[in-house]
């Protein structure tokens, strides 16, 4: 046998051993659990035969506590690049079978490669995590290793989609680096994320609390909004990132792909005519007037049980990619408050961040009021989502579709934010406020006066909303655009997109804005 030969076969030996993690008990052990391995996670993401690998070989160097027998080939992430759907992206997945996932000097370096390759060559990052934490034999080399990480997802963040999906412990610092990512994906109760764990609570606070609700995935999703989706196993978070990637670029410099759907551009839907209720304070879902519009119905939402008072997510118009931002008047009436106005900014400014448009669907009555609120910040909060549509100089579409008072109404893209185009339905109320809330503020000393006070307050609303709370006035002004028949909604926000798709806007030269976190 020759001396290739024999190199080889060394070759394929060492590959063979890297591929086996932290070894064939602790991939049965994992996979007792339930759990994928790290490499079992890439091969389902990614297409058939497009992953290449970096760094099978690296390991640590730590000689501390007996490290220097703990020596695994690849050290505990598999990292590299493939496509998904035939669109490259640049990957890492930690590997719990060896040393728990913990993140050393040389993980830390791995991680560190793929995520420069990947803000050099444009392409998203996507972070499979499940990971103990720092390595602790390695004290500050762990630690810098995280600094490392944070810093470059603060570089790449605004320059390539980054997307973070959790398949099991994520704590202490571990959870930073997901934080800073675009979107976060955890599986239910496999996975978890939090600062300090339960014992830790327990001493400081004395407080009793599982892992699943101290940081477990429904409370995530629902609670902290940290994360965008609390998947139902591995397999479905995994397909939540391939569709979530189908409705992003690349990069900040490309647009989004073009997804032909069969749908005609011109489709009318009747029973958007009839959607609104007779009775203005009767709720609706607004989801129907997303799923009627967009392409085939599909729309892909994201944060769908944090702040369910305004819905976010991507759709397509004529197979191009838009997102979508609409009050839901079947909770809490469609309300602003503090959760909607940050979980609503931050779609804003991913989209705008990555040419996406947005189309945003208004039925609001207002901010939310009462002490809770107030004592939280909702002030400041809530001018959160004023910053971010102000700011955006992608193409904005609004529809206001019934309510939209006061600074709510300011707030939700309208025209004097830079909406591009603004349309109505024929049942859009723009002003102030209610009819109720106005007539008992400006009638209130002549109803005192009157034979039957409520009636004579009746009245007046009445004719308020008839004279103001209708959107007649607000297209005088040229603030609206267009009133339009909603049947008709979906070829109007077409065309209005295809007018749009070459729009330039700047915003006056600065470092950056100092927006009211």
């Amino acid at each position: 046998m020759s001396v290739m030969h024999n190199k080889l076969d060394d070759l394929m030996q060492k590959r063979a051993s890297a591929r086996l993690g932290g070894g064939q008990q602790r991939i049965d052990a994992h996979h007792a659990k339930g759990r994928l391995t790290a490499r079992e996670r890439i091969d389902l993401l990614l297409d058939d035969g497009s992953f290449e690998e970096f760094d099978m070989f690296k390991t640590h160097r730590c000689h501390n506590f007996g490290m220097e027998d703990k020596v695994f080939l690849g050290d505990g992430v598999v990292t590299g690049y493939g496509t998904v759907a035939g669109r490259l992206v640049y990957i890492y997945a930690q590997d719990f079978t060896v040393l728990g996932g913990s993140l050393s000097e040389t993980l830390a370096e791995k991680i560190c490669k793929v995520m420069d390759l990947a803000i050099k060559n444009g392409a998203p990052l996507i972070g499979l995590n499940d990971s103990g934490g720092a390595r602790i034999q390695e004290g500050i080399e762990a630690l810098a290793g995280y600094s490392d990480i944070f810093l470059r997802n603060v570089k790449a963040s605004g320059v390539v989609p980054q997307i973070s999906a959790i398949f099991g412990p994520c704590a202490g610092g571990a959870v930073y680096s997901p934080a800073l990512t675009d979107f976060v994906v955890m599986v239910k109760n496999n996975s978890y994320m939090f600062l300090t764990g339960p014992k830790v609570v327990k001493s400081v606070t004395h407080e009793d609390v599982t892992v699943e609700e101290l940081g477990g995935a429904d409370m995530h999703a629902s609670q902290s909004g940290v994360a965008d989706y609390a998947a139902e196993s591995g397999m479905d978070a995994i397909e939540y990132v391939k569709r979530l990637l189908s409705f992003v670029p690349q990069n900040n410099m490309e647009n989004t792909p073009l997804v032909m759907s069969g749908d005609s551009p011109d489709r009318r839907n009747e029973a958007l005519n009839i959607l609104i209720p007779e009775n203005a304070n009767e709720a609706y879902d607004m989801k129907e007037v997303i799923v009627r519009t967009v392409d085939n119905g599909d729309f892909f939402e994201v944060k769908a049980k944090f702040a369910p008072n305004i819905i976010t997510g991507f759709g397509r118009y004529n197979g191009h990619s838009v997102g979508i931002v609409a009050n839901q008047p079947m909770h809490l009436s469609g309300v602003l408050d503090i959760n909607s106005s940050i979980k609503a900014a931050r779609f804003v400014r991913f989209c705008d961040c990555f040419n996406i448009p947005v189309v945003t669907l208004v039925d609001v009555p207002g901010f939310l009021p009462g002490t809770n609120q107030e004592y939280n910040g909702v002030i400041r909060h809530g001018a959160k989502i004023l910053y971010a549509y102000a700011e955006a100089t992608i193409p904005k579409i609004t529809v206001v579709i019934r309510k939209a008072y006061g600074g709510a109404y300011c707030v939700m893209s309208s025209k004097h934010l830079r909406g591009d185009i603004n349309y109505a339905w024929p049942s859009a109320e723009i002003a102030v406020m209610g009819g109720k809330g106005a007539v008992e503020i400006l009638y209130s000393r002549e109803a005192k006066g009157a034979e039957d006070p409520a009636a004579f307050l009746a009245g007046k609303e009445q004719e308020y909303n008839e004279t103001m709370a209708n959107p007649y006035i607000a297209a005088q002004r040229g603030y609206i655009d267009d009133i339009i028949e909603p049947a008709r909604s979906r070829f109007r926000i077409i065309k209005a997109l295809e007018m749009l798709k070459n729009k330039r806007d700047t915003n006056p030269m600065k470092k950056h804005g100092n927006i009211p976190l």
